[in-house]
């Protein structure tokens, strides 16, 4: 069994992405092609598989080669059930959670090559570039991102001095962001809250994981100002290392739930965290 591998990095267009990954997935030869589960990826992978006559599967989490027979799985009914599953068509395309992407290419022995890019796509729009999706401003969702960083309703709390730092706590939160690029979730607690609205103009319902059946699948998670409930971390289980910063040594992260728990103020802690990466 011929197994290939493509990394798909940056940005492209439907209208180029798709006749170029179809090529692609005919050059390789291959009757397995894994490929990580990016936004690009999962925009244009699907139609370029239709296009090349392959089959496709998305959100793997494993895949397992016992002679010809290929075995993948999946999580199913919101990750409650964990599927197996093969198929007899090839080419077979596996998405693969992008957390896990670099682990299954090791685990089956496979170097994983840049996807060729293709020309440009004659159509009657012309793509001057690529901006990324938001409201006034740059999106604070990046699905590629390596880092999810979560706020909590903590951040709008009355602090030492017995008043609320809304707009200062708005300046660590996107400023965090800035310096590392990460993703920004939210709690629930913390969206539905009115007052917050104006100073947290950069978050929305859209932010928020866990609760809705939202499930991040960045590989690392720093969550603050969160009391980590069940819901919540249910929406972290593809993040593989989960860090929390809260005052409250009793918090649900404390119960076996976050890797590090950082018993501390959230407010200093990401003022320093800003500073080491100015």
């Amino acid at each position: 069994m011929k197994i290939a591998a493509f990394t798909i990095e940056g940005n492209g267009t439907f209208a180029q992405d798709v006749p170029a990954f179809a090529a692609a997935l005919a050059a390789a030869g291959a009757d397995i092609v894994l490929v990580p589960g990016t936004s690009r990826a999962r925009r244009s992978m699907p139609a370029a598989a239709m296009r090349a006559g392959a089959a496709i599967d998305t959100n793997v989490v494993d895949v397992t080669v016992d002679g010809d027979k290929a075995t993948v799985q999946r999580w199913a009914y919101r990750q409650r059930i964990l599927t197996a599953f093969s198929r007899a068509a090839q080419p077979w395309v596996i998405v693969t959670d992008p957390a896990l992407f670099a682990d299954i290419c090791a685990k089956l022995g496979v170097a994983a090559a840049p996807m060729p890019a293709g020309a440009p796509a004659e159509t009657r729009t012309k793509v001057n570039g690529v901006v990324a999706a938001g409201t006034g401003g740059e999106s604070t969702i990046r699905p590629d991102s390596p880092l999810l960083f979560v706020a909590g309703a903590g951040w709008t709390k009355k602090q030492a001095d017995g008043a609320t730092h809304l707009d200062e706590a708005a300046a660590t939160i996107t400023g965090f962001l800035a310096k590392s690029g990460a993703s920004l979730g939210s709690s629930k607690s913390l969206v539905d809250m009115p007052e917050a609205a104006k100073a947290f103009s950069f978050m929305s319902h859209m932010n928020q994981v866990g609760q809705t059946g939202a499930t991040p699948r960045h590989a690392k998670g720093l969550s603050t100002c969160c009391h980590g409930e069940e819901p919540h971390v249910v929406g972290w289980r593809f993040v593989n290392d989960r860090r929390a910063v809260n005052l409250d040594a009793n918090c649900g992260w404390a119960q076996g739930k976050a890797d590090v728990l950082y018993v501390a103020d959230a407010f200093a802690v990401m003022k320093k965290v800003n500073e080491l990466l100015s």
